[in-house]
């Protein structure tokens, strides 16, 4: 059942992130230098937020990775700013890691048009959700991860609990604490950032502490699934310029070659700079080293053993 406007107002208000701070109240008067230097020390006790969680976070990771290594996806659904930072997250592993676009995925309340331009009652259908995940053929080797601030949004909630149901494994990243979000997930996860500047703007710390813990989440698993080598990303996508220098320089660092025996170790690899480092490492041409990372599974580390 709908909630009525009074009922909604009440579970507004019972919300750490909702809180009002009369302390702040008149801070619409101050000098510019003092309300960044106020929002700087706001923005400063979100790491320690997330450190509090970082059991729950490693646990979840674990188990993403375990899916994902099996052949699962990882995918973020969450309304508003919660959904845009999923899908700014999903759409990062393809350059970093050279992942396939439909690995790692971001679903926002009110589909791609939400991505610039808020439709904020999308938010409230829990059924959205459940479609977008349809949509997407869900297998129980994916892990969802719901996104909200308040822990309560029925578009997150519907994404965790119609997941869980299709046996997915399931995660709640929320930043109120007895949230619905945690307790419909398998490993809820809950980032108490506290009363925003602003009351109720959670694109402030609560956006800040889902970033650092969307972060975590791709990232060590990606590691966990050996798209590094120590902490050289050898999986770069290397699409432009930058990112070309950045891979012969990833080469160099990994194997201290020079630039020539690089740059011919690199274009015998087409570009690719695992097999680049298998190369100059072990040794070997481009076709053996090709060979030994596909039996490695892409694992760099394995390949060399």
């Amino acid at each position: 059942m709908t909630s009525t406007y009074g009922e909604l107002r009440a579970q507004l208000a019972a919300l750490t992130t909702e809180a009002f701070r009369p302390e702040l109240a008149d801070i619409d008067r101050l000098p510019t230098a003092e309300i960044a230097r106020i929002m700087n020390g706001e923005d400063a006790t979100v790491p320690a937020a997330v450190a509090a969680q970082l059991p729950r976070i490693a646990a979840a990771i674990d188990a993403t990775a375990e899916r994902m290594g099996r052949g699962g996806r990882l995918v973020y659904a969450g309304a508003g700013t919660a959904g845009r930072l999923g899908i700014l997250d999903a759409s990062e592993c393809p350059p970093t890691f050279n992942t396939d676009p439909a690995q790692v995925v971001g679903l926002i309340a009110g589909g791609p048009t939400a991505i610039a331009t808020s439709v904020e009652d999308a938010e409230d259908s829990k059924e959205l959700a459940a479609a977008a995940l349809d949509g997407l053929g869900l297998t129980a080797l994916d892990t969802v991860v719901g996104i909200s601030a308040s822990g309560r949004t029925p578009y997150a909630v519907g994404a965790v609990e119609h997941a869980r149901a299709r046996g997915a494994l399931t995660i709640g990243l929320a930043c109120n604490t007895g949230s619905p979000l945690a307790a419909a997930a398998e490993h809820g996860i809950e980032v108490v950032v506290g009363p925003e500047l602003l009351t109720g703007s959670t694109r402030l710390k609560s956006g800040t502490a889902q970033k650092l813990v969307l972060n975590m989440i791709s990232t060590i698993t990606m590691i966990r699934l050996g798209k590094t080598y120590g902490n050289l990303m050898v999986d770069v996508q290397a699409s432009n310029e930058k990112l070309r220098a950045r891979s012969r320089r990833i080469v160099a660092l990994a194997t201290d070659a020079g630039d020539d025996a690089v740059e011919a170790a690199l274009t015998a690899a087409g570009g690719e700079v695992k097999t680049a480092i298998l190369m100059l490492l072990a040794d070997v041409d481009a076709a053996t080293a090709t060979r030994r990372l596909e039996r490695a599974r892409g694992r760099l580390r394995a390949a060399l053993a």
